[in-house]
């Protein structure tokens, strides 16, 4: 019985993100116990705010999280990825500003609220989303293919949109969404991140998208046969990462209430698929763990602030992840489980054995 609970938690896939998880946390307590240090200080405006190493993961994989609320989604039903996710960010940043400066990028006064900003861009990243589940599921484009398309050119639409200006809020009320709201230390992100999660289980619990999305990525031609819409769901699923990646889009502007075209959520989407990747959800589509590819997200801030403790370039980091990437691809092989497996078996009986003995 013994054997059996080790077993299952072995084969339970949120183990994978915990072990990772697991082995960051050790690490960086043994390297550095400072690490775990959190503090309570203020900000610019005299606002309390705790800082430190863990509020920073809080902080940023957060943002990290609802995006791979979205990529979980897209990747379970079409069984490929989408790489314009910072690309469609930019776009979604770039409206929120417009919408709020208007033709002025320096505005004494906003134009309009934050609210009605914010759901215009939810509005265009949903139909830029549209657009690739337009090319995935109507015209069977393979994912990373068709989103490439709005990976090359969505920077350069992001700045035609403000006429390649770069606007800048004054009003110091839309840096809340990236930052502290007055009187609370935690970062807002997190309490945004909690709202979408929340949103996300609600839709799974109470509807029936969940299991047509699994049906999809894992038969499609059977779910069809069983009266689903393998089209309609594929195209839902990158409607539902275009609002996640507006929810991001807000974050991101919000934090220094402007933008820079060509940097803002650099890379962020190799995070993203790295993250449900790390939450052993199968990037060829199927069964997903949003709980896995959530807490997986955690876990790859983890790495990413770690890297930056120990003075890693910057640039240096997609070296790094590569590693991460390539040790997933290989533990996830049918050969290398099937491998670990046998040694298993043949571990259990000897201790048995002694047992009895």
């Amino acid at each position: 019985m013994k054997n059996k609970g080790i077993s299952a938690i072995f084969r339970n896939q949120i183990f994978i993100p915990l072990a990772a998880l697991l082995l960051l946390a050790v690490f960086n307590l043994v390297a550095d116990p400072e690490f775990f240090k959190i503090t309570l200080g203020y900000n610019a405006a005299g606002n309390p705010v705790l800082s430190g190493y863990l509020m920073t993961i809080l902080d940023y994989g957060s943002e990290l999280a609802i995006l791979a609320v979205g990529m979980t989604f897209v990747t379970a039903a079409s069984g490929g990825q989408d790489i314009s996710v910072g690309a469609a960010i930019a776009i979604a940043g770039s409206v929120i500003l417009r919408v709020l400066c208007g033709r002025d990028s320096r505005p004494e006064t906003l134009r309009t609220s934050f609210l009605v900003a914010f759901l215009v861009a939810c509005v265009v990243a949903a139909l830029f989303g549209a657009f690739n589940g337009l090319l995935v599921s109507v015209f069977k484009i393979q994912p990373m293919v068709a989103t490439l398309i709005l990976f090359t050119a969505g920077r350069s639409v992001a700045a035609w949109i403000n006429n390649n200006e770069l606007p800048i809020i004054s009003d110091p009320r839309f840096a809340y969404y990236g930052g502290f709201i007055p009187g609370i230390p935690v970062p807002t992100p997190f309490f945004i991140a909690i709202a979408v999660v929340i949103v996300t289980f609600l839709l799974l619990k109470f509807t029936n998208l969940g299991l047509y999305i699994q049906a999809v990525g894992i038969n499609q031609k059977s779910s069809r046969l069983n009266g689903l819409n393998p089209t309609a769901i594929k195209f839902l699923a990158f409607v539902l990462l275009g609002l996640c990646v507006a929810v991001a889009g807000l974050i991101k502007v919000s934090r220094l209430s402007t933008i820079n075209y060509s940097v803002i959520a650099k890379d962020i989407e190799m995070d993203a698929i790295l993250a449900v990747a790390l939450g052993g959800n199968a990037l060829g589509g199927g069964k997903f763990n949003m709980t896995a590819s959530i807490l997986g997200a955690y876990v790859i801030q983890f790495l990413t602030t770690t890297l930056y403790k120990f003075n890693v370039q910057s640039d240096a980091l997609p070296a790094y992840k590569a590693i991460v990437v390539i040790l997933l691809v290989v533990f996830s092989a049918p050969t290398v489980r099937e491998w670990f497996k046998n040694v298993w078996k043949k571990i259990v009986p000897a201790k048995t054995a002694k047992e009895v003995a």
